[in-house]
C-alpha cells in the first residue's frame, strides 16, 4: 500500500460538511495522490445512496430529537453517528483490484486496533468485528478514475441511540430500495486495556498508521478548499432533494379502523413526493362522504410526503361533513404514520 496524505478536517462535526469534504477530495484534489481522513459527526443517521429513508429510520424519533439525516455517495446500509464514532476514509486512484476489496483498506486499521488490545478481525462482508460483534461498517464509491473506501469505528457511541434511530416503524411499504442488514454492535472502548477518550484514540490510530508506513505527509485544508467544500455542501448534502427526494419510489397500502369506520389507503411516493393517493371507505357511507374522500387524494397529490405538509393541506381543505366522521388528526395518521396501531 502506498502512503497516504493525511487531511485534517479541523475537528468539524457537521455531517453535511464532512461528506462534502470527502467528495471534494475525491473529485478535485490532486489525482496523483492518495488521501486519508478521519472525522466525527454530530448525532446523525447516514444512509446509503440507494436507500429509502422511510424504510431505514425512525423518522418521528429523528425529527423530535433534531438528529441529522444525510445521504452519502456510497451504497450500503444506514448507520448512526455521534461524537463517540470515528469515521475514516481512504481516497485513492481507482483500480479494479481495489473495488470491493475492503481487506486492502481495512487491514492496516485492524493491525493498529490489535496493537491496542482490540481483538479485531475482518469478516467475509465489509465489516470489522471484535468477539463476533460489529465495531466497523464499510462502503465504497468510485467515479472518474478515483474511489474511496470509508467506514465507521464505534468507539464510545451511544448504542441505545443506534437502536432508537434505526428502529423502523413505517409499516406497509413496498419498494426496490437497498435494505440495511442489522448486526450486533459493540464499542471499541470496552476491549481496550485502559480507558481512553476518542481524541487520544485517534492520535494512537494515526501514530500506528504512520509507524506502519500508511500515512506520509500531513495536508491542511486551505481557505480555497473550504470555500469549494461549502459549495458542494449546499448543492448536495444540505438539500432535501438529495437526502429525502433521492429515496427510491415506493408504494404503501394500509387499512385502519377509525372509530366505526374502516379505511384503506393506497399511495405512491416518488422522489419524496406523493404521486398518487386513493382512499376507500365503508361501502355504506353516503355518496357525499365518499366523494369528499376521493377528493382528498387530489389535494395531496404533488405534496412532499411529510407529516407537517399533509396536516396543513388537510386542515385547509377540511370539510365539516367529513371531519365529523374522521378528524383531521386521524386522517394524517392514516396517510403518514410510523406504526400499524
Amino acid at each position: 500500500m502506498n502512503s497516504f496524505d493525511y487531511i485534517d478536517n479541523d475537528d468539524c462535526l457537521d455531517p453535511y460538511t464532512n461528506l462534502a469534504m470527502e467528495e471534494y477530495v475525491l473529485r478535485h484534489m490532486n489525482p496523483g495522490r492518495d488521501y486519508l481522513m478521519f472525522y466525527r459527526n454530530d448525532p446523525s443517521v447516514v444512509i446509503g445512496r440507494n436507500q429509502n429513508i422511510f424504510e431505514e429510520i425512525n423518522v418521528s424519533y429523528v425529527r423530535e430529537n433534531d438528529i441529522h439525516v444525510v445521504r452519502r455517495l456510497s451504497g450500503g446500509g444506514a448507520v448512526y453517528h455521534d461524537h463517540g464514532n470515528l469515521n475514516f476514509s481512504f481516497v485513492t486512484r481507482y483500480e479494479q483490484s481495489r473495488l470491493h476489496n475492503f481487506r486492502f483498506f481495512n487491514e492496516p486499521v485492524v493491525k493498529v486496533l490489535r496493537s491496542l488490545g482490540v481483538p479485531a478481525e475482518l469478516n467475509d462482508r465489509s465489516d470489522i468485528l471484535a468477539c463476533g460483534r460489529k465495531i466497523s461498517g464499510n462502503a465504497q464509491f468510485s467515479s472518474r478514475g478515483r474511489m474511496f473506501s470509508h467506514g465507521t469505528l464505534l468507539f464510545n457511541t451511544h448504542l441505545d441511540e443506534v437502536e432508537r434511530t434505526l428502529a423502523v416503524q413505517m409499516i406497509g411499504i413496498r419498494s426496490r430500495s437497498h435494505k440495511s442488514v442489522r448486526s450486533v454492535v459493540a464499542n471499541i472502548l470496552e476491549f481496550l486495556h485502559k480507558p481512553l477518550d476518542i481524541h487520544r484514540f485517534r492520535e494512537l490510530l494515526l501514530d500506528g498508521l504512520r509507524t506502519n508506513g500508511v500515512i506520509g505527509s500531513h495536508r491542511k485544508l486551505t481557505d480555497v478548499d473550504r470555500q469549494k467544500i461549502r459549495k458542494i455542501r449546499e448543492q448536495r448534502y444540505n438539500r432535501w432533494e438529495w437526502n429525502v427526494g433521492r429515496s427510491p419510489r415506493f408504494n404503501l397500502v394500509r387499512t385502519r379502523q377509525i372509530g366505526e369506520h374502516r379505511i384503506t389507503i393506497r399511495l405512491e411516493v416518488e422522489k419524496g413526493v406523493i404521486r398518487s393517493l386513493s382512499l376507500k371507505g365503508d361501502p355504506e357511507w353516503i355518496p357525499e362522504i365518499t366523494s369528499k374522500m376521493s377528493s382528498i387524494g387530489g389535494k395531496l397529490t404533488g405534496l412532499r410526503y411529510e407529516p407537517e405538509e399533509i396536516e396543513r393541506v388537510l386542515r385547509i381543505n377540511s370539510d365539516p361533513l367529513l371531519t365529523e366522521q374522521i378528524p383531521v388528526s386521524d386522517f394524517k395518521q392514516l396517510i403518514y404514520s410510523e406504526d400499524d396501531s
